[in-house]
């Protein structure tokens, strides 16, 4: 699992590759823990490169939301493959996420 942050024009740029399995979560978690606390920037989660991701990684999602919205700042799920989107769905997460 390969995940990075920049801050490109403002925004959080997020980039999630490979299978966020329960194991890989834990360090993910800890490379996206600064998003936990946007401060009014706009995060914007690339996924065109994950494969896999486990209720572990939907939960650093949901807390990566929570911290957007209570800054007034969007999360936004980009290039989501249909197996992932699948399990957004499955877990109502697809209605509380924004999706290019």
């Amino acid at each position: 699992m390969n995940t990075k942050i920049e801050e490109i024009d403002g925004k959080f740029y997020a980039t999630l590759e490979g299978e966020m399995d329960t194991a890989a979560a834990v360090e993910a978690e800890e490379v996206l823990k600064p998003l936990y606390q946007s401060n009014g920037k706009d995060v914007i989660i690339d996924c065109t490169n994950l494969e896999y991701i486990a209720s572990s990684g939907l939960r650093i999602l949901l807390s990566i939301l929570k911290g957007a919205k209570s800054t007034g700042s969007k999360v936004i799920m980009r290039g989501v493959n249909d197996d992932i989107k699948n399990v957004f769905k499955l877990t109502g997460f697809i209605s509380i996420f924004e999706f290019e």
